[in-house]
Order: C-alpha cells, then sequence, then structure tokens
C-alpha cells in the first residue's frame, strides 16, 4: 500500500517550521498546513540537500513569512483556521507571484477547476502518496529553475566561490554600492545577497532601468502585476515598494514623487 503523510502521526515539531532563513542558491518551499503533525511530515518529506521548508498553520503567519523571504513554491492547504486557501491564493499571485500547489481534503472536480482557474499551479487532494508529492514539486522547481536559467544540480551553486568572477560577466548592472544580475536573479547590497520575491524584482528592474527618471504608478502597476493589474490596488503597490526599500536598505535610491510614483535615483 503506498504510503500517505496523512496516515502519517509525527510526535515531534520540525525545527524549521516558523524559521525562515537566507537560503542562498537553494530552492525555498513554504508549507501553510494547520494540521502540525501533517505540515511537520511536509517539511521533513521534501527537505533535502537542493530544497529547505519552513512550514506554519495560519494565513496570517504566511503572509508575515513571504513578506520576509524569497519562496519559490507554497504548498497551501484550503482550509486554514483564519481564512480560506483559494482567497489567499489570488493575494499570493498578486503580491509575490510565487508557484502554488492547493492541498485540500475535497476532492470535488469543481474545487479543483476552481483553484486551477484562480491561478493555482497544481492541485493535490488528501491522501495523498510522497511518491506523488515528490513529483509535483519536482516538476514546479524545474520550472523555477527554468526562470533562473539553471538546472535543479546548479541551483545550489548559483553563488559560490567564483562569485567574484560572476559579477564582472555580461549582464550585471553596477550601481553604487548595488549589484543587480535579472537574469539570474542575483541581487546584492554590498557584499550581501538579497532574497527579492518575482515582484519586487520586476518592480525594482523597471525603476533601475529608468534611473532617475519618474515612474508613474500606473505604469508601475501595469509591468508589475501585467495581467492582473486591473485588480491591484494602489496600496498593494505602496507596500510592495516599501518592502523592496527595506530589503535592499534603499530609503535614499527609492524616491517617492508624491501625486505622480517613484524613481531610481
Amino acid at each position: 500500500m503506498a504510503q500517505t503523510l496523512a496516515n502519517i502521526r509525527m510526535d515531534e515539531e520540525l525545527d524549521g517550521i516558523g524559521k525562515p532563513e537566507s537560503l542562498k542558491g537553494k530552492f525555498h518551499i513554504l508549507i501553510v498546513e494547520d494540521d502540525r503533525p501533517l505540515a511537520g511530515g511536509l517539511c521533513r518529506a521534501l527537505q533535502n540537500d537542493s530544497t529547505d521548508t519552513v512550514g506554519c498553520h495560519t494565513l496570517q503567519e504566511a503572509d508575515r513569512l513571504l513578506g520576509e523571504g524569497s519562496f519559490d513554491l507554497v504548498v497551501l492547504d484550503v482550509n486554514l483556521p483564519d481564512g480560506n486557501g483559494f482567497d489567499y491564493l489570488q493575494e499570493i499571485k498578486i503580491k509575490f507571484d510565487t508557484s502554488v500547489i492547493m492541498l485540500t481534503a475535497n476532492d470535488m472536480e469543481t474545487d479543483i477547476v476552481a483553484g486551477l482557474e484562480l491561478g493555482a499551479d497544481d492541485y493535490i487532494t488528501k491522501p495523498f502518496s510522497l511518491a506523488v508529492l515528490r513529483a509535483r514539486v519536482e516538476t514546479q522547481l524545474r520550472r523555477v529553475a527554468a526562470q533562473r536559467g539553471q538546472t535543479s544540480g546548479a541551483a545550489a551553486n548559483a553563488v559560490g566561490a567564483d562569485s567574484a568572477q560572476e559579477r564582472v560577466e555580461e549582464g550585471w548592472i553596477v550601481d553604487g554600492e548595488y549589484r543587480f544580475h535579472f537574469a539570474r536573479m542575483l541581487f546584492f547590497h554590498g557584499e550581501e545577497q538579497v532574497e527579492l520575491s518575482k515582484i519586487e524584482q520586476r518592480l525594482l528592474r523597471m525603476l533601475v532601468e529608468n534611473k532617475r527618471a519618474t515612474l508613474m504608478r500606473e505604469q508601475l502597476l501595469d509591468y508589475t502585476w501585467s495581467v492582473d493589474a486591473a485588480f491591484v490596488d494602489e496600496n498593494t503597490l505602496s507596500v510592495a515598494v516599501k518592502r523592496l526599500r527595506d530589503k535592499l536598505g534603499a530609503q535614499e535610491r527609492i524616491k517617492t514623487v508624491y501625486g505622480i510614483g517613484y524613481r531610481w535615483e
């Protein structure tokens, strides 16, 4: 009989739950599941040399963790104590543009279709086998690696001993204490590497490539959120800009032009 996580009982919490770290070169997965033994089991099952996992049990915790770190994949339960996963799925896609696998005990076709139409990248119903779970996760991480222009194995070595040589290759944007390589998704403030979400990367690129030009809020919304721009309010942009400033320490570089938009100095 196939082993299923839904039937595994964990008697101890995983050390990684709720403790985000700077995961240089690794894939970073957030598990949002209110069943603590199951969350621990998921973290254990998906943790390996090239992948780190962080678990949490509420949407409030998930929102905090997503705001603090850069995640490649979110495994999101539908039924959580402080809200509905379907509703938060849309918020993840708009604010963070991160791949999402929905997790639910409901295998009704209408729910599966609804989740996929709302932007879920995949959908798994409980109980499920470890083999299926790992295969679905690996598929999503391969897509992330392709976007990075790296293979899964090379991702862990994105920043290594030869990083000094990498920084002078074509494709780097050097601006004072900042060094950015958008194609490879590498961002440095001084010698510190900064993890940025896809939304933050798009926003930064638009600003940096139009240095000293004031960009209207509508321009930034359209470019950063693309097809979802019509559903994004201006407060979401303000939050994204604040998060980008804080992560890069760029309070003096990203200027607010009141009533108009923002510019990179």
